[in-house]
């Protein structure tokens, strides 16, 4: 029985005992106690003054004298109102300590025997990835691996979007001004060339529509009737009916975006273990239509097309099948949805995208609950808001998008300078340092896109992002370097901190239980983070913790104490918070320096 349950008990027999009154363990809760109050955990008696017929304070006090004298981690208490915050014998957490330190698997929890599928990145192959991408991305990896240490069973997965209009409007674009350039005549990353005559396809599309408008076409005719728009229009035609020269083009153009996109994944840091492609998924889910409308759960309208009712579900009437037998987004993600299941057998499945698709998902996942899909409750999507720069919206087919391989390199080169301006790398070989570099540069993007709850929109600031100080990766990774340092000059003089017998420590400084009571609440967070599907509340802990460790290594001079149980504790004490981190932030994506 840990600490908190230890003390829940005791509350639960304070009602029996004091109030004569059966209240059941999952009825009792405990909460940290706030900063400018005297405590470690608070219990509230608000909800429970129709069971002790007194004033709050009263009640407080009878259930703080009973645990007081009954509960052998409750050294005192104090009242504020309905408020009974609890102050605990420090030296309890000694034996907290001592049960982390000799943990192996520290911040990995117990297999649970259910299989998630995290799908995230979904590109399209027509453009290099950018800042969205990114925020996407890491969450996706990072959600992934928090499930993991969860004790889920992970496949992390990637439809690519490599078909429709878009995809073709580059391939037009490459027909009319490529000149069989190449990505190594052009000296561009693949995914970046592909991008490129994106946009040169807008610009021509443009043109063509300002010359039909002064030729007297109104506006929305001249949208419709551009040549070049109608030519990108014929040759999805052509790729649906396997038209060898345009399929060959479109392979052509997707190998090449695909070894860019290869390139930025790496350096991103994330993975995959299965990849699917909407090539071979957009005509799924046909079956799906005719089984729905077998169950009823489906109907058709007179023109042919097939529809479902969601308005008791608050929702309306949504189309799944066109009158002329055609697909439209609905049905594929259908069909995808059973494929994934098929291939896996999974209990759940994460979808990882942006908030402007929230009307689409919650459709979607009320359909596969209608057809009494087995994995229909576990659909989950992880909407996230938009990220902003200070220049505003970023747009694609404009050319205005922040580029996220461009970004990174910005990033790695900005912690660069400000770590040369700092004097952090001393020492170091110029491989070390660029090494350095990379991990400081990613680590402050990362966390930073990271640490905002993903439903929030939110504004990106690279220069706020790689300062030391302040709630940031480099802080956190500063942090640890600064504890790998103690480390090391424990291992030089001596300190046998993995053998020491912690049970000779006398007392313990309210900081060094302070830092205890946040390393053991590790898991808890990272139960926390895995339930609501947020690194944020990862992020957060980490900073948090890093900030208890520097008020600790502030108050608390390591090797200037003289007894050496001390000084062993302490440099244990520092190990474990350095080992939390490490595992913590590579939960978020992020390496952390040994050195700086």
């Amino acid at each position: 029985m840990n600490i908190q349950e230890s003390i829940i008990k005791g509350i639960q027999l304070a009602f029996q005992n004091t109030f004569n009154a059966d209240i059941s363990i999952d009825q009792l809760a405990l909460a940290p106690t706030r900063k400018e109050f005297k405590g470690t955990y608070t219990f509230v008696v608000f909800p429970f003054l129709k069971i002790s017929q007194t004033t709050p304070e009263a009640t407080a006090t009878l259930i703080g004298d009973y645990l007081k004298s009954s509960v052998d981690a409750v050294s005192d208490y104090n009242v504020v109102k309905g408020f009974l915050n609890l102050e605990l014998n420090n030296l309890i957490w000694l034996d907290v300590f001592a049960q982390l330190f000799s943990n192996p698997n520290i911040g990995q929890l117990p297999p649970n025997g259910q299989r998630v599928m995290v799908e995230y990145s979904s590109p399209n192959t027509n453009k290099p990835l950018h800042l969205g991408h990114l925020r996407n991305n890491f969450l996706g990896y990072s959600v992934a691996e928090i499930l993991k240490a969860n004790g889920y069973e992970v496949i992390k997965a990637n439809l690519v979007n490599d078909r429709g209009i878009h995809i073709c409007k580059s391939m037009v674009a490459y027909q009319h001004f490529g000149n069989q350039e190449t990505p190594e005549t052009a000296g561009l990353k693949g995914d970046h060339l592909a991008g490129k005559y994106y946009v040169l396809f807008d610009q021509e599309y443009k043109k063509q529509q300002a010359a039909l408008i002064s030729s007297g076409l109104s506006e929305e005719e001249a949208k419709k009737n551009a040549p070049i728009l109608l030519e990108a229009q014929e040759m999805l035609r052509k790729w649906e009916a396997h038209d060898e020269a345009v399929v060959t083009l479109w392979n052509r153009m997707n190998q090449w975006v695909y070894a860019g996109f290869e390139q930025t994944y790496n350096r991103m840091g994330v993975d995959f273990d299965k990849f699917y492609y909407e090539s071979d998924t957009y005509l799924l889910g046909k079956d799906i239509v005719e089984e729905g409308l077998e169950k009823g759960v489906f109907f058709k309208k007179e023109n042919g097309s097939v529809w479902v009712d969601l308005t008791a579900e608050g929702l309306d009437e949504k189309l799944v099948l066109r009158g002329d037998g055609t697909s439209v987004y609905i049905t594929q993600d259908m069909g995808t949805a059973d494929l994934k299941y098929q291939d896996y057998r999974i209990d759940k499945s994460v979808y990882v995208v942006g908030n402007e698709q929230d009307y689409h998902f919650d459709v979607l996942y009320k359909i596969m609950r209608k057809l009494g899909r087995p994995y229909g409750d576990g659909l989950y999507h992880l909407s996230y808001g938009m990220v902003d720069l200070p220049t505003g919206k970023m747009k694609s087919r404009e050319g205005t998008v922040v580029d996220a391989d461009e970004l990174m390199e910005e990033m790695v080169a900005t912690a660069e300078s400000h770590t040369k301006e700092l004097g952090k790398i001393e020492g170091f070989s110029p491989d070390q340092a660029t090494e350095l570099y990379e991990m400081l540069g990613l680590g402050a993007l990362k966390y930073f896109l990271l640490k905002v709850d993903p439903k929030k929109r939110m504004l990106f600031n690279p220069q706020e992002s790689i300062e030391f100080q302040g709630n940031t990766g480099p802080f956190i990774q500063y942090s640890h370097a600064r504890i790998a340092s103690i480390l090391r000059k424990a291992g030089q003089i001596g300190v046998d901190y993995k053998h020491a017998d912690f049970s000779k420590i006398s007392k313990l400084e309210d900081s060094e239980a302070a830092l205890i009571f946040i390393l053991n609440d590790f898991e808890k967070k990272i139960e926390l983070a895995g339930q609501e599907y947020s690194p944020s509340v990862l992020a957060q802990y980490l900073f948090d913790l890093a900030k208890e460790y520097n008020r600790f290594y502030a108050e608390m001079p390591i090797f200037l104490e003289n007894d050496d149980s001390v000084v062993a504790f302490r440099v244990a004490l520092s190990e474990l918070t350095s080992k939390t981190i490490k595992k913590g932030m590579s939960l978020l994506g992020i390496h952390v320096p040994d050195r700086m």
